[in-house]
């Protein structure tokens, strides 16, 4: 063991450098991040991240059960790190302030579907189309992800009608003569959570980009 000493500095660098690299430096650069108070174009004043409440903070922890994060991703790359800005999948690259509040984060490492980040926005004024939860396929052929029927209900149209919130399904996917499919309370907690996912809010690190008169038409 002539040189063991050589050989323990070594390993106790290489120790130090990881701790410092992977724990130390992350702490001390995203520890003094907060909920940031900002004022938009308008002149009115905002708050981002925000706490959900309602049905979307249930809805959350249903997609966690379900393991949505295998398949989805909830980060949007930059420019240099790929075509998400292009596709419009937000307006901006994501930060670690839009994690804040965010237990587990759902960032994902496999897009076998498309990141969903800012799916509420990319909604819009939309409901969420509850059909596709109770199967993707019915609005997209050749979609593979996982139908989710079991937060459905089908039973027999009430002697009033059928209800207003049933679904409206076709061809292979309508139910049997004098049945119908509603949404269960799940269903509609998930589809709020969705629904909630939007990140399109200025931040210092991470500005909109300028929309110019040209590009605007």
């Amino acid at each position: 063991m002539k040189h063991g000493a050589v050989l323990f500095c070594g390993i106790l660098t290489a120790f130090s450098a990881s701790w410092w690299g992977m724990v130390a430096y992350p702490q001390r650069q995203l520890a003094p991040l907060s909920v940031y108070q900002g004022t938009n174009e308008a002149g009115n004043a905002y708050q981002y991240p925000n706490a959900r409440s309602g049905q979307a903070v249930q809805g959350r922890q249903i997609y966690v059960s379900l393991g949505c994060v295998a398949c989805h991703t909830q980060q949007v790359r930059p420019t240099e790190g790929g075509n998400d800005l292009a596709r419009g999948w937000g307006r901006r690259r994501s930060v670690a302030r839009d994690y804040l509040l965010e237990t587990p984060i759902q960032l994902g490492d496999s897009r076998l579907g498309p990141d969903l980040a800012n799916y509420g926005e990319r909604l819009g004024t939309n409901a969420f189309p509850l059909a596709r939860l109770f199967n993707p396929r019915v609005l997209v052929t050749n979609s593979i992800c996982q139908p989710l029927p079991f937060l459905f209900e089908s039973r027999a149209i009430r002697s009033s009608g059928p209800a207003a919130d049933a679904l409206v399904l076709q061809g292979a996917f309508a139910p049997k003569a004098g049945q119908e499919v509603v949404p269960t309370l799940t269903a509609y907690q998930l589809a709020s959570y969705l629904k909630s996912l939007q990140t399109s809010v200025e931040l210092p690190e991470a500005p909109l980009p300028v929309v110019t008169e040209e590009a605007s038409k």
